[in-house]
């Protein structure tokens, strides 16, 4: 636990660093910055100013998501906890990302997942229509779809994100980086668990689509464009459509080194002796 408060310390303090030097080089932004961060003192409010204004609507006021978001933060301190894991594993893998301060104010696919994180913790409360509300407008902000009920692990990426749909029964483990315009979704109308099991460490490639109530093992790569419509083992790399086993990544967690193309070939024969 004091591992994760100082984690949650250290982030906020390098916000803090980078929005007083941004708010000095361009006067235009220190009004914004000191609302949104100059002026707080934990990364709990910046989370919340920062959340609540991309979320505000006609329907839904400042004041009213501020209110809420915050309260939402202080009952689930998971909550923070997540959001600075998620801003360090953009920090860290994202090649255009120098900076923390970017990741807060300005990046789609960590805002939009923040909103979830919100939404899901109201499902979870049983709130279900307030978090159908938040669902919809993260929507229409941010052009991301994930189902409220959808459980998401920690040091998640979501890069670019425009065009990700997940499903209600999925589960998204930790460190697992997802592309834009993927799918997890289901195979038709069943009903129950239907939605694809992603486990940690795994990353999925621009464009691809997963189907169905199976498991994508931990430390495994999807290629870009493929469709998955059965398991995929831990540690192998899937391409195609249909998507079929083409080797193994380089290193346990594809999803941190995001090397997209680099994979080691498992020789034809072989992948025919394991089914593939």
């Amino acid at each position: 636990m004091l591992h994760e408060i100082n984690a949650q310390a250290s982030v906020f303090s390098l916000l803090h660093q980078e929005a007083l030097v941004t708010a000095q080089a361009e006067p235009l932004l220190a009004d914004m910055l000191d609302t949104y961060i100059v002026s707080r003192a934990h990364l709990e409010e910046a989370l919340t100013a920062v959340m609540a204004s991309a979320l505000t609507d006609k329907t839904l006021s400042f004041d009213a998501m501020s209110e809420c978001f915050q309260g939402l933060y202080q009952a689930n301190p998971s909550l923070v906890e997540s959001a600075a894991c998620d801003m360090t594993a953009v920090f860290e893998r994202d090649a255009a990302s120098s900076e923390y301060l970017p990741i807060l104010l300005y990046l789609k696919g960590f805002q939009a997942l923040q909103a979830h994180r919100l939404a899901h913790a109201l499902w979870c409360d049983g709130r279900r229509m307030l978090a159908r509300a938040l669902h919809h407008r993260t929507t229409q902000a941010f052009g991301i779809d994930i189902h409220p009920a959808c459980q998401v692990g920690r040091g998640v990426m979501l890069d670019h994100g425009t065009g990700i749909v997940i499903g209600e029964t999925a589960e998204i483990g930790d460190n697992v980086s997802i592309m834009q315009g993927v799918t997890l979704g289901g195979t038709g109308k069943e009903s129950g668990d239907r939605h694809p099991k992603v486990r940690s460490g795994v990353l999925i490639g621009a464009g691809a689509t997963v189907l169905g109530n199976i498991e994508i093992g931990h430390g495994a790569q999807i290629g870009a464009g493929s469709v998955v419509l059965a398991g995929v083992e831990a540690h192998t790399t899937v391409v195609g459509i249909p998507a079929r086993q083409a080797g193994r990544p380089r290193c346990p967690s594809p999803s941190v080194t995001m090397e997209h193309g680099s994979f080691q070939h498992v020789p034809r024969v072989q992948r025919y002796q394991q089914g593939s």
